[in-house]
């Protein structure tokens, strides 16, 4: 019988796909749908179109193009590191695999913006009167996601109780 305690959790790169796919799918209709036009959801939410040349939050949007290649680069080697690690897992770290999983279907979706257009589709906005919380996409939500659950282990506590009973 093979020993499945280290590559069973490769299988969660299905997520990683679905997270992909999910978020090049709406940044399609994004920039499709939005160019123009604002679509509210709620007094507080809307989905409306931004192009983000820079990191998070828009930080580094004016550094000459630059970043566009490190911010790729970071990406698949990020990624690349997460399928390793998911690969090490032990058969009970399936919070682990869950997470690194969705770190690195976001982080794949963003560069694919990158290479493709030199920047990354935003369009989810939160705001409340004046304050605007920075647009973000599907992409960036896996990964805040994904960096949550680590929080929550790294604190001893995973968000998520899947362990496998045998």
């Amino acid at each position: 019988m093979p020993d499945t305690t280290t590559t069973t959790h490769l299988r969660w790169l299905w997520l990683s796909a679905f997270v992909l796919l999910a978020d090049q799918l709406t940044k399609y209709w994004a920039e499709h749908i939005l160019r123009e036009r604002v679509i509210p959801i709620f007094s507080w939410f809307d989905f409306s179109l931004v192009h983000n040349t820079g990191a998070a939050f828009g930080f580094l949007n004016q550094a000459g193009g630059w970043q566009h290649v490190f911010f790729v680069t970071l990406a698949v080697v990020i990624s690349g590191v997460l399928v390793w690690m998911i690969k090490q897992l032990e058969r009970h770290q399936i919070h682990l695999a869950i997470a690194y999983a969705l770190i690195i279907g976001g982080a794949i979706g963003n560069a694919i913006d990158r290479v493709i257009y030199q920047y990354v589709v935003d369009f989810i906005h939160w705001f409340y009167q004046d304050w605007h919380y920075p647009h973000f996409n599907l992409a960036d939500a896996a990964i805040f996601g994904g960096a949550a659950l680590l929080i929550s282990e790294a604190f001893g506590k995973p968000f998520l109780d899947l362990t496998e009973h045998e």
